[in-house]
């Protein structure tokens, strides 16, 4: 019994082991090919182009990212938490439009601000339009969809955090969200702690452990990258090939009120991943999705999607967590009705 309880228990450590993500576009493929032969092929080739063609900036961002975390530029935001309320929530907001961080990688961050007594509206700001907009994100975005559409997000990022700050620190006013951390939110495991910043040094090579540093973020950042944009490259050769066009045009073409609700409410279920999202969404508009449509998607998608929403979860009290939903996709229909008026 104790052997197989042992068995049991290994093959179970293994399986946690597995990197399910890098695994899935294989699966897919395999699927794929039960049904069609044909187009496993097909999406095989369309995956294989779409990396060639954006390798170049694909190694740009990875190249970015190590950079700022070796050189420990990502420190300059613990700056942005200083000073008046207002001051911070501006500034805040401009770090966040800027940072390398992900709707998931936030979270440890936001914990320690938190516990650190930063003023809710302030993390907040950088809560909301820190998943908008990174480097990376305006490189990818920029190659693959254009410039107008990169600088549209920035100007979301930024608008979303002044939007979050300011409306949390009207609600302030009346005495709510008084501590908005759960009693074990931030524990030992919060690492980014703004009181003791790292020393920044923009000559990372010269100390060895940040030269290990910068190595180790060149192949984490790269092989997630890699992973999740193989996923979105495969879903999309699926997408051109399987849904059809007057779909896309019918739901999300349309420059309306009612399509700019359906892509924020189609967002925050089906969206992946920062990087993931950008393929898809370029496919979505060569099918015919409208760009007010697209930004509403993204916005709503970056900031509430289901993993960034069970972290948050984890993290506040149940009126905080409601809050951030309900700021979340107030702005992004209001980012919608935005570039529905104005592009």
């Amino acid at each position: 019994m104790s052997h197989t309880i042992a068995r049991f228990q290994s093959t179970t450590r293994r399986l946690k082991n597995i990197d399910w993500v890098a695994l899935l576009p294989l699966f897919i493929i395999a699927g794929i090919a039960l049904i069609s032969f044909d187009q496993a092929i097909a999406s095989i080739e369309f995956t294989f182009q779409s990396l060639w063609s954006t390798g170049l900036f694909l190694l740009i961002s990875i190249l970015f990212a190590a950079y700022a975390k070796a050189s420990s530029a990502e420190q300059l935001v613990s700056n942005a938490f200083s000073g008046r309320v207002v001051v911070m929530i501006v500034v805040s907001t401009l770090f966040a439009a800027f940072s390398p961080f992900c709707s998931c990688g936030v979270i440890p961050l936001i914990a320690a601000l938190l516990a650190a007594g930063v003023p809710l509206s302030a993390v907040m700001a950088f809560w909301i339009a820190s998943p908008l907009m990174s480097p990376e994100h305006f490189i990818l975005t920029s190659s693959m969809i254009g410039i107008d559409f990169a600088l549209m997000r920035v100007g979301t990022a930024l608008a979303m955090g002044l939007f979050a700050g300011f409306v949390t620190l009207g609600m302030q006013r009346f005495n709510l969200f008084e501590s908005p951390l759960k009693s074990q939110g931030c524990t030992s495991s919060c690492t980014s702690d703004p009181s003791s910043p790292t020393k920044i040094n923009w000559k990372f090579w010269q100390e060895a452990p940040r030269r290990l540093e910068f190595k180790n973020t060149l192949l984490g950042t790269g092989t997630l990258l890699f992973k999740w944009l193989t996923i979105a490259f495969v879903l999309e050769s699926l997408m051109v090939a399987y849904i059809p066009t007057d779909v896309i045009t019918n739901w999300l073409g349309a420059d309306s009120i009612l399509g700019i609700f359906a892509a924020v409410i189609i967002g925050v279920p089906t969206y992946l991943n920062g990087f993931a999202a950008i393929p898809l969404i370029d496919g979505l508009m060569d099918m015919g999705m409208s760009t007010p449509n697209a930004l509403a998607f993204l916005t709503a998608g970056s900031v509430s999607s289901v993993p960034a929403a069970m972290a948050v979860f984890a993290l506040v009290k149940k009126s905080v967590f409601a809050w951030y939903l309900i700021v979340a996709l107030i702005g992004s229909v209001l980012i919608g009705l935005i570039a529905l008026l104005t592009i």
